[in-house]
């Protein structure tokens, strides 16, 4: 689908402003999904070692008429690989899995700042980069404190921080601190999984005052707040709905209205998750 905009990273290269996030789906779940995106016009395609899906992802990549450099592969490494040999072997097995020579966006899945290990990590990245294995890297759910603590160890930013962005849970400190830097913000659980969000009267109103529906109302929330949704899907007419966000626009108002809840979150506290 033409017309998707693009993000132009800290680092020179561009993501499209939406992709296609693949947990939980298994190998063969993973490739059916990614090969029908990729015919729709999606380009940015999200895995990790812990969704035991490198593979299939890898398969529809390899299958897909859509030319390898067209397409950002981004994978992340699991906190049992966290320090720095750790991270470029788990990286291998990685690209291995994949099959890929190069990883477009390789991120650290979760600070674990019990462990201590993630800046040991972020070295290994920063050289994984330098050789030209990986084009960008970035980090996921790290907090404000975690990414300082990697710019002032290593004086490297990440280009991204994926974390979890929704209506209940606006990260506003997280987004204006990302926009200063000139990281991009990705959103995991756009549509704010495990709540009602798709069945909301607010959301609803909104998507019948603009004729789309409300998966595509909360996906363009996230667009006009500068982020970077990587909603899941399998169905491939609602991935189609989900590409095609960029032909309305949300009023100030109803950008408030959208995000007027009580703040909650459907995953794990950065400061205290540990996922191996």
């Amino acid at each position: 689908m033409d017309g998707i905009p693009a993000h132009t990273l800290n680092d020179g290269t561009a993501l499209p402003a939406i992709g296609l996030g693949t947990w939980p789906m298994d190998d063969a779940h993973a490739e059916r999904a990614v090969l029908t995106a990729l015919e729709l016009g999606y380009r940015l395609i999200d895995t990790a070692t812990n969704y035991r899906n490198e593979r299939g992802v890898g398969r529809a990549i390899a299958r897909s008429r859509v030319p390898r450099e067209e397409i950002v592969v981004t994978t992340k490494l699991p906190g049992r690989h966290h320090g720095y040999e750790q991270t470029l072997a788990s990286f291998e097995e990685s690209r291995s899995r994949l099959g890929v020579e190069q990883v477009d966006l390789y991120l650290i899945h979760w600070p674990l700042p019990r462990v201590g290990k993630y800046v040991d990590s972020w070295r290994a990245m920063i050289k994984l980069r330098e050789e030209g294995l990986v084009r960008s890297i970035g980090v996921s759910n790290f907090t404000v404190e975690h990414v300082e603590r990697l710019e002032k160890e290593t004086g490297v930013l990440p280009a991204v921080n994926q974390i979890e962005l929704h209506p209940f849970l606006p990260q506003e400190e997280s987004r204006a601190f990302h926009a200063g830097k000139g990281i991009v913000t990705e959103s995991w659980s756009p549509l704010g999984r495990g709540t009602d969000l798709l069945q909301d009267s607010v959301v609803v109103t909104v998507a019948e005052a603009h004729g789309v529906t409300p998966g595509q109302v909360l996906l363009r929330w996230h667009t006009q707040l500068g982020a970077l949704p990587i909603p899941k899907s399998a169905d491939a007419e609602r991935q189609r709905q989900n590409l095609d966000i960029f032909g309305f626009t949300l009023t100030p108002a109803q950008m408030q209205a959208v995000a007027d809840r009580e703040p909650r979150r459907t995953g794990g506290d950065p400061e205290v998750h540990e996922e191996f």
